[in-house]
């Protein structure tokens, strides 16, 4: 079976799923395009998901002779294979599914994109290039009812994995924080969100610190990108007060804060299943933000927020996202506990909507694909 899993997010659904449906598939083998953890399960990788973690349609474009590359050699080595999954990165995947499906490959995607968002025409897309389609919230599938795609809601893996209430103190003394105020920082897992991100991120942690006085900050890293960058913050950091550089570490980082500065994505709703008051920014080139603004659908950017159907964190983008209104949202906070227990039980709430026993659930919906060679 070949499969392609896009970031570390990607990554990490990629292989609870994997190994679970191991365990229901005995021999089963698995190759493709994935992380550390995907590796972990035992799965042959072609390559690091690496080239797949794109920031904006510009960097896409500079990386395309690559990527049609990558493309055109999983194509050839997944033409003999029983299926293809492709997890996440619906803009490479869904390409490369819809050709394996025309060579007769029958082809699965976890991760709907987001047609709910913006570029809804994509729903046509997905019932082009794939037969089974697993959603990770509960509205997706009625986008594709009468599309010829099987669509299934089956929760979200961070709802199973993360518990209802974190133990705060733990996860402090698992990081050797003893006291004070805690400040998790996470700019994003790609190149350009670091890039983009990452002085902007750490003036705002600076101006907090200077304020609430004692402040550890932590910055959490998903990949080796992530650990180069962070190996950066420290230096600039040093005697500024206390930085925890924290790798593979995201969840313990975000339990162990009173509030999280988080890049919009799926950091955002672990922030929120953890129950962190957090303030969510991004910032993107100019014209792609204009052209994404012109095509959504919805009205905000945080999953948080779209998800509760209302702006129950401060999003801060493009140029509002400056050091200054970043650390007046982050203190805001701090200043007002009643606020931060509202959105406690909001996101509790939230918790409960989403925790379906996800990777189990897709294993079993993927086996019974599998053997019954659904075309």
């Amino acid at each position: 079976m070949g499969i392609v899993a896009g970031e570390a997010s990607g990554d990490a659904i990629a292989a609870a799923v994997v190994e679970r449906l191991q365990q229901q598939l005995p021999g089963l083998g698995v190759v493709g395009v994935g992380g550390e953890r995907l590796s972990a399960t035992g799965a042959e990788m072609v390559c690091s998901y690496t080239p797949l973690a794109l920031h904006g349609y510009a960097e896409a474009l500079l990386r395309l002779p690559q990527l049609l590359r990558l493309r055109q050699r999983l194509e050839e080595l997944f033409a003999t294979a029983d299926a293809f999954i492709g997890v996440d990165a619906p803009d490479f995947n869904l390409g490369l599914a819809e050709r394996l499906r025309q060579r007769g490959i029958a082809t699965a995607q976890v991760v709907s994109p987001a047609v709910w968002a913006w570029r809804p025409a994509r729903v046509e897309r997905v019932a082009k290039a794939v037969e089974l389609l697993l959603c990770l919230f509960p509205f997706e599938p009625e986008y594709y009812r009468n599309k010829g795609v099987r669509a299934v809601y089956v929760g979200h893996p961070l709802a199973d994995l993360l518990p209802p209430v974190a133990d705060r103190a733990a996860a402090r003394a698992a990081l050797g924080i003893n006291e004070g105020a805690v400040l998790a920082v996470l700019p994003g897992s790609r190149v350009g969100e670091w890039q983009r991100h990452g002085a902007i991120f750490l003036a705002a942690a600076e101006r907090v610190a200077m304020r609430v006085g004692a402040t550890t900050v932590i910055v959490p890293t998903a990949d080796e990108v992530g650990d180069r960058f962070a190996a950066d913050w420290a230096e600039r950091w040093e005697g500024k007060g206390q930085l925890v550089i924290a790798p593979r570490q995201a969840h313990t980082a975000l339990a162990a804060c009173d509030v999280a500065l988080v890049a919009s994505g799926t950091a955002t709703l672990e922030a929120a299943l953890l129950k962190r008051p957090m303030v969510i920014a991004y910032r993107t080139a100019g014209w792609q933000y204009r052209w994404l603004r012109r095509q959504m659908r919805v009205q905000w950017i945080g999953l948080p927020n779209i998800l509760c159907g209302a702006e129950v964190v401060p999003e801060l983008l493009q140029e509002e996202a400056t050091p200054e209104r970043l650390a007046r949202a982050l203190l805001a906070w701090w200043e007002d506990p009643q606020r931060v227990r509202e959105l406690e039980e909001r996101f509790m709430e939230l918790h409960e909507v989403l925790r379906c026993n996800m990777a189990e659930g897709s294993a079993a919906l993927l086996a019974e694909w599998l053997k019954r060679g659904e075309r």
